[in-house]
C-alpha cells in the first residue's frame, strides 16, 4: 500500500496548506504522519469489515475499507474549495490500492 503517495495527493489538492508545509519543511514529516494515521484506519476497518462479513472478498473489503478510511482523513484535513471531486479521489485511491495489492508485499 502506498499511504504516503495517496496523503501527498490529499495534500496537493488543498495548495495552500501543501504549500505552507514546505515553507516551514513540514511536509515530509506530515505525510508521514498522515500516512500512518491513514494506514492504522484502514487496518482497522479493514479488521472490522472482516469481523462483520467473514464470508466477503479481501481485495472487496479492503477497497471498501480504504475508502472510508480516506473519507475520515478528508474531513479531518482542511478544505480549501467544495466537495468537488471527492468520489474520484476514492476511486482513484481504491484502483491504487487494487494495483498495488497485486504485486509481492515486503
Amino acid at each position: 500500500m502506498q499511504y504516503k503517495t495517496i496523503i501527498l495527493e490529499l495534500l496537493q489538492q488543498r495548495p495552500k496548506m501543501h504549500d505552507q508545509l514546505r515553507k516551514d519543511r513540514k511536509l515530509l514529516t506530515s505525510m508521514e504522519r498522515y500516512a500512518k494515521e491513514l494506514k492504522a484506519s484502514h487496518e482497522a476497518w479493514m479488521d472490522l469489515l472482516s469481523g462483520l462479513r467473514p464470508r466477503s472478498n479481501r481485495n472487496h473489503i479492503a477497497s471498501e475499507a480504504l475508502e472510508i478510511a480516506l473519507k475520515e482523513m478528508e474531513d479531518r484535513l482542511p478544505s480549501e474549495s467544495p466537495r468537488q471531486g471527492h468520489e474520484a479521489l476514492c476511486l482513484d485511491a481504491a484502483m491504487l490500492f487494487l494495483r498495488s495489492s497485486r504485486t509481492p508485499r515486503e
